[in-house]
């Protein structure tokens, strides 16, 4: 008998899965079609045995697909949903990128001429929004 696993919890090993930068530059890469083996090792630069490794991985997850011809071995998405996932982790990562960069900004503006430290008194721009008499005793 086999014991179904939470949902929460295939997710967590999926994304288990794609934890490592060789996987995800794999996808990257095999997002505008198939990719020969000769070729991804010259785009990432590492050893064959440890893309060997990596390209195992994500085969026997179901993500890739071999396609053999002759003796030329290529690498595709098994479906579009992949490319979804790296384009949505694109945009998430850019929204979090230029939030930092807006700060970093702020920070940078504060900073004043030749970095002297402002008034502390100007870095407030927002007044609290509950009175400080409303944290009395809690």
């Amino acid at each position: 008998m086999t014991r179904q696993v939470p949902l929460y919890q295939a997710k967590a090993e999926f994304f288990r899965m794609l934890g490592h930068p060789v996987r995800i530059r794999v996808l990257e890469l095999l997002q505008t079609g198939p990719v020969s083996v000769r070729d991804l090792l010259s785009e990432i630069e590492i050893e064959p045995s440890n893309l060997s490794q990596q390209l195992a991985v994500l085969r026997r997850s179901g993500i890739v697909v071999s396609i053999r011809e002759g003796s030329t071995v290529s690498y595709a998405l098994a479906g579009g949903d992949v490319a979804e996932l790296l384009r949505a982790a694109r945009r998430i990562l850019t929204e979090l990128l230029s939030g930092q960069t807006e700060l970093l900004a702020e920070l940078r503006q504060a900073d004043g001429p030749a970095g002297v430290p402002p008034d502390p008194q100007t870095l407030v721009t927002t007044p609290p929004s509950r009175p400080a008499s409303a944290f009395r005793g809690h």
